[in-house]
């Protein structure tokens, strides 16, 4: 790169990150369009609508209600992968969706959950909505060629042969669709239709395609649905808690970079310039794809920027060992890049791999974690492999090009890591089993294995309306303690309703007892508005509901089914990219030692296990994947040079050894960034950052002690089978040759 070039490099670099930067705090135009302050905030946050339904039928049974939810979820996800749709008292749903504050415009569109059924003319009900797996408006060319607009149907298993039956029995006539006793559409079947798809052709408009795409959708749910009241609710959470996150992000970048230059020097500062167009990138594109972030959502943001250093590192101690092999500067970049590569791109994408699925297969907090972090990896990669390389090269070329510019790379003494595998083996066997012990002495004890939050366990909601007024700084510092000294529990949420004093309280199921007791305390203690009852009796406005999890069974076995997918697939592609299986079981039996460890946290310490829970197990499954390609890559590396070492052994502790600088430094910055939430976080931050920050440890941990000691010990079993069938063959042979030479002596005889 030449001098001018450099310059000119230098400086479009610095307008990019001046132009991203003023977008993210300030946006685009007057509205502030792109920027931070116009991203989708989740409940916990900014609040947003809350609308309650209730069934027609008074007794709904609890499949049926479990189903309608599973379906409504899925339907709101349109909204937000943040919304929640649980389960309030007996026959009542209710739906939260962050970040609109228009319950009306919502109501229009989500429609009114009512009755559908597919029928004849003579009135037989052909299958009902409940077997409807998908409705959509789409386009196709007719017979002439011609665009027009479509609906296209999908039944379940049970719906298609109950369809293709009446559809074989009625060609030439029409099937009613009929919604709330109304007819919205009456097609005419042309041909039996028996692989449960079809289509509803006709003079459609786009609208109007839409629309009836929308009643069979709407319709397809289990009940039938009524809404009773929909409400805008304020934030679960104050100022206190997003001002706390943004300060720990701050803080924690700044750490980054300081590690960075002290550890790299002019790297170090490259990294860091990088680094601060990845985390404006990240926040303008947050925005730029209308996701929604949560406070959790903010940790993992800020946890990401730990985890963007990582393709630096690798990058940058491979230049340093390089320069130190007697390679000159300009060489070593050069190598150092192309070195990196692969490791960088295998570790990247095996994390895309993940997210893809769990994008594809899990709904809801899963889903909007996925996409998140796959967004997060896709930066990063841009940033250590383009911009990262342009600035250096652009460095170089300004003068920059001693080799004392880029530091001394860092020697250790050869690491014993296959002779002490024993001992790392136990140690990381008592981590692991410490977890199913606690929950035993736990559940023994009577508090349950794992302490549940409200999302998995369900809890009360306690509907309170105020004489005063109490913005949600107020309910945290004054009210919220009063809670808790009745129910002895510490998870409460609060939601504020839009436009009076009425607040919402979620807590851990109360008991009768317990119910009477919170009346009483928050009539001591606060002015409680009251109402008269139909029998002209004065009451107080304080009512209670039973609400589900916001987590349901089908949600949970869906992220389940998604996780165990993402890590076969990840096994999968380890395998095809280091064409040997053993690596991808390291790998696996690494990354499940590090999520073992994590889960033992949350039993021993009590943390509560809610949606931060999932997404920090999903969090450390990226973490350590990463942590452990770089080590194979190196004895990937290393193996075309197997004869120059004594011997396997050494050969991997060889490669260990020389990827302890990217292990460290990795996990030194990742834990940074996660300590800074635990310092700066509200209670529910911290509860996230904890477990985090002892997942990056059992992932440095596992990563050089255990990944490379348990690929040797499966590629060394191999080695032994080799060598059994090598002299089993070379015996074989030889009493071929013995046997060929007896008949030969026989025939000369």
């Amino acid at each position: 790169m030449s001098k001018k070039r450099a310059q000119l490099t230098m400086v479009l670099m610095a307008a990019l990150l001046a132009v991203l930067l003023f977008t993210a705090f300030r946006g685009w135009d007057k509205a502030g369009t792109g920027s931070v302050k116009n991203i989708k905030l989740g409940l916990d946050l900014s609040g947003g609508v809350s609308i309650t339904y209730q069934t027609v039928d008074e007794n709904p049974s609890a499949e049926d209600m479990a189903d309608t939810i599973y379906k409504l979820q899925q339907r709101v996800d349109n909204y937000s992968t943040e919304a929640s749709v649980y389960q309030e008292g007996n026959n009542r749903i209710n739906i939260e969706i962050p970040g609109v504050s228009n319950a009306d415009e919502i109501l229009a569109e989500l429609g009114k959950p009512g009755s559908l059924v597919f029928q004849l003319a003579d009135g037989t009900v052909v299958l009902d909505g409940s077997h409807v797996v998908s409705a959509e408006a789409a386009s196709r060319r007719d017979q002439m060629n011609n665009s027009e607009y479509v609906v296209q149907l999908e039944f379940d298993s049970e719906g298609a042969k109950s369809f293709a039956d009446a559809t074989t029995a009625n060609v030439g006539r029409q099937i009613s669709i009929v919604y709330d006793g109304e007819v919205v559409s009456a097609p005419r079947v042309n041909e039996p239709i028996t692989d449960g798809k079809c289509v509803i052709s006709g003079n459609f408009t786009i609208e109007s395609a839409q629309e009836l795409a929308s009643y069979i959708r709407i319709g397809s749910l289990s009940l039938e649905l009524e809404e009773i009241r929909s409400n805008v609710v304020g934030a679960q959470l104050g100022e206190q808690a997003l001002s706390s996150a943004m300060k720990a992000g701050i803080v924690g970048i700044i750490l980054v970079i300081i590690i960075m230059i002290i550890a790299y020097q002019v790297p170090g500062i490259i990294a860091g310039f990088a680094l601060l167009i990845y985390a404006a990138m990240d926040l303008v594109a947050i925005n730029a794809f209308d996701m929604t972030l949560t406070l959790p959502g903010i940790a993992g943001v800020i946890l990401s920027i730990g985890m963007a250093v990582d393709a630096n590192v690798i990058i940058y101690a491979r230049i340093r060992e390089e320069i130190a092999s007697g390679k000159s500067v300009k060489s070593a970049i050069d190598i150092g890049f192309k070195k990196a590569l692969s490791a960088i791109i295998d570790g990247n994408v095996t994390t895309l791999i993940a997210c893809f699925v769990l994008n594809l297969m899990a709904t809801g907090s899963v889903k909007g974690f996925a996409q998140s972090l796959a967004l997060g990896v896709a930066l990063s990669m841009f940033t250590a492999l383009v911009i990262s390389r342009l600035l250096v090269n652009a460095a170089y070329a300004l003068g920059l090009s001693d080799e004392k510019y880029f530091g001394k790379a860092i020697h250790f003494n050869m690491l014993p890591i296959i002779e002490k595998r024993k001992l790392f083996f136990v140690i990381a066997l008592c981590a692991v089993l410490s977890g199913p012990v606690f929950c035993i002495i736990n559940n023994s004890a009577g508090k349950g294995a794992l302490n549940l939050s409200m999302e998995f366990r369900g809890g009360t909601s306690t509907d309170v309306t105020f004489v005063d007024e109490y913005s949600i700084d107020d309910i945290d510092a004054k009210i919220k303690p009063v809670i808790q000294g009745v129910i002895n529990d510490a998870e409460i949420q609060a939601q504020k309703v839009s436009g009076g004093n009425e607040i919402i309280f979620k807590t851990r199921q109360l008991s009768v007892e317990e119910r009477q007791q919170l009346v009483d305390t928050l009539d001591e203690n606060f002015t409680i508005a009251t109402y008269t009852d139909s029998d002209g009796n004065e009451e107080r406005s304080i009512n209670f509901e039973t609400i589900s999890s916001t987590i349901s069974n089908e949600m949970r076995r869906a992220a389940v089914i998604a996780v165990i997918v993402a890590v076969i697939c990840m096994l999968v592609y380890i395998w095809f990219r280091f064409s040997d299986i053993r690596f991808a079981s390291a790998a696996v039996l690494a990354l499940i030692h590090d999520v073992l460890v994590v889960f033992a946290t949350y039993a021993i310490v009590r943390i509560s296990v809610g949606n931060t829970f999932i997404a920090a197990m999903l969090t450390i499954v990226g973490y350590s994947i990463n942590a452990t390609i770089v080590i194979f890559d190196r004895v990937r590396e290393n193996l075309p040079r197997r004869r120059e070492f004594s011997s396997l052994a050494e050969l991997v502790d060889s490669s260990v050894t020389s990827t302890m600088t990217r292990s460290i430094y990795t996990s030194l910055t990742t834990f940074v960034t996660i300590g800074a939430l635990w310092v700066f976080g509200v209670a529910s931050i911290k509860e996230f950052a904890l477990p985090l920050m002892v997942g990056v440890l059992a992932g440095a941990y596992s990563s050089v002690c255990l990944t490379g000691a348990l690929w040797y010990i499966l590629r060394i079993a191999k080695d032994r089978r080799d060598q059994d069938a090598a002299k089993a063959e070379a015996a074989a042979k030889q009493a071929q040759k013995i046997t060929s030479s007896k008949k030969k002596n026989k025939q000369r005889q």
